[in-house]
């Protein structure tokens, strides 16, 4: 019977490799035919005619320090987007404009405001209109990416994970692609949607990775932790939101991270190194985690809410004040959240509870769908977490189970 196991394993090892290598080569592949159509030559073209444009004004939200104002105008699905100065668009009156349509070689329209650009401009836009229908293969190929290494650290760590945990980060990652190539992200304060949805899956990847090795309390998830917080650090930075977060995340959850390993290394299990000891909370501890969380909350929240902060992510004043608070409440149940991780306390797990529904309202607000992908992870492995820690502490001597 023994042999009879270790042929399986070897077995479906080999699987896994197969299919690693069949996603890094779905990746290439749609990663080379996407730069080969950003890339390409517009070839000769041919001029259709006048169109009128209506400006559209609705997606018009410039900041006052803006010096240059690109302004789209429609005419049913064909766009054109126009540059302003500031002056011209002081004075800009009109709300339709007349376009020259152009169409390419393989069949893709061009607008300008001008009857003859120069090859240079018509090269500019068609590189463009290019670049949004490759996204697509960008996003692919950043998907099949991560899922390729999600893929790897199973098969190369294989022997620490059961195989519900290797089944529910596979399951979790392999969702997160779906979403990634059916909801692609919009381009936003200057920067593409290719990058922003690499940002998100990397966000997803590290963090199921980080929250699976909590579950096993491993001390290894604070060094997973770090590069997750520097990714969530890129992601308020490139979008311009969630400043609340931010901050607390370089003042609080990279140093309690770090602190955290040194801690979590002084409590191995006697029977185990790779386990580290955990314990539970009091009810009068329970009661002033909850008072913080609601001061933090009013103060930060009221805080945030009154800055004049421009970004293009963000329209609505009304969203925007919600999304304070919620970020701010946010904010404050992950520090609780992380002095709890870093003192042991299985009620982390409940943090990670309404972490998890506080986060999942706020991208269900901004559009981030395929971030819902990784509270659903948060809300599934906290589950198993809880359960673990649970028969963990029942099973150990309340003595042992010290702080420091």
């Amino acid at each position: 019977m023994k042999k009879i196991k270790i042929d399986f394993s070897k077995k479906m090892i080999k699987i896994a490799t197969l299919i690693f290598a069949l996603l890094m080569l779905g990746a290439i592949v749609s990663g080379g035919m996407g730069y080969q159509k950003l890339n390409a030559k517009v070839g000769e073209t041919k001029y259709v005619g006048q169109l009128e444009m209506t400006r559209d004004k609705e997606s018009e939200d410039f900041s006052e320090d803006a010096t240059v104002f690109d302004v789209v105008y429609r005419q049913g699905e064909q766009k054109m987007i126009v540059n302003y100065s500031k002056e011209e668009y002081d004075h800009l009156k009109k709300d339709t404009i007349q376009a020259h349509q152009y169409k390419s070689q393989d069949g893709t329209n061009l607008f300008f405001t001008e009857k003859n650009p120069n090859l240079e401009k018509i090269q500019a836009t068609y590189k463009e209109k290019m670049a949004e229908k490759t996204m697509f293969f960008f996003n692919l190929c950043s998907a099949l990416t991560i899922l390729s290494i999600s893929l790897l650290i199973m098969i190369v760590f294989g022997q620490m994970f059961t195989t519900y945990e290797k089944s529910w980060f596979l399951s979790i990652m392999v969702l997160a692609t779906i979403v990634a190539i059916v909801s692609p992200s919009e381009s936003a304060n200057g920067v593409n949607g290719i990058i922003i949805m690499w940002l998100y899956l990397m966000d997803t990847f590290l963090n199921i990775l980080c929250e699976l090795l909590i579950s096993k309390q491993s001390k290894y998830n604070f060094l997973v932790s770090i590069a997750v917080e520097l990714v969530e650090i890129a992601i308020s930075l490139v979008l311009m939101y969630r400043f609340a977060s931010m901050v607390v995340t370089l003042l609080f959850w990279i140093p309690i991270d770090i602190l955290s390993f040194i801690n979590w290394s002084k409590h191995e299990d006697r029977e185990d190194e790779d386990l580290t000891i955990v314990r539970r909370l009091t009810g009068w501890q329970e009661v002033l985690v909850i008072s913080g969380i609601v001061v933090f909350t009013v103060v930060v929240g009221y805080f945030i809410s009154g800055l004049d902060i421009q970004t293009d992510f963000v329209m609505n004043r009304t969203v925007a004040t919600w999304l304070a608070y919620l970020d701010a409440c946010a904010t404050a149940v992950g520090i609780a959240n992380g002095l709890f991780i870093f003192f042991r306390f299985r009620e982390q797990w409940l943090a990670w509870f309404i972490s998890a529904i506080l986060e999942a309202t706020m991208n269900i607000m901004l559009g981030q769908y395929v971030l819902l992908v990784l509270k659903l992870g948060y809300l599934t492995n906290s589950t198993y977490g809880y359960i673990k820690w649970t028969k963990y502490i029942k099973s150990h001597k309340e003595e042992r189970l010290t702080v420091f």
